[in-house]
């Protein structure tokens, strides 16, 4: 089976952001969303967070953890939590185990999803912002760290990867 390699696409218009995710999203794309989430936190106008992952095949744990960071990142900002529209059943399971319900309003697009035809439009690819191996490891611990505060069977499955990433920043200096 062809695996499709990630995407993330993004729009803002009128108070509300659309994040985009296609195909395979793996760590390698984590700087992008780690940037998106930086500016979300600093977005004037901000009305609505629409997090749409129809077109993902897979997001791995440090894609997730990044996700839960947008959450963060415009809590107590917004009347309402950012929704993550997913119709894949497998990244639904995941999204349901890994506790995203807490943090965001999940929902299976109805059919058909009519976004504002602007939104649509104005959705642009997001290129892939590189990260050195130092840089890789930073975020990737980072993005489990806040899975594991998200509940305790996330701190449970991520804290031998934590000490790991940590002890190894311990001889690098990351």
């Amino acid at each position: 089976m062809l695996i499709e390699e990630g995407r993330i696409k993004a729009a803002f218009d009128t108070g509300v952001f659309v994040l985009k995710l296609c195909g395979d999203v793996r760590l390698t794309l984590c700087a992008t969303l780690d940037s998106q989430a930086q500016r979300l936190a600093e977005t004037p106008g901000l009305r609505a967070v629409l997090i749409d992952l129809r077109e993902a095949t897979n997001v791995d744990s440090t894609a997730l953890g990044f996700l839960a960071k947008v959450a963060m990142a415009v809590k107590g900002r917004l009347e309402q939590p950012p929704t993550i529209i997913v119709d894949n059943p497998d990244v639904r399971k995941m999204l349901d185990v890994m506790g995203f319900a807490r943090f965001f309003t999940l929902m299976e697009a109805p059919l058909p999803l009519q976004q504002p035809v602007a939104l649509n439009d104005a959705l642009e690819e997001l290129p892939e912002e590189p990260a050195d191996e130092e840089g890789l490891r930073e975020r990737i611990l980072e993005a489990h760290r806040i899975l594991m505060h998200m509940n305790e069977h996330n701190r449970e499955q991520f804290q031998p990867l934590v000490e790991m990433l940590e002890s190894q920043c311990a001889t690098t200096h990351c």
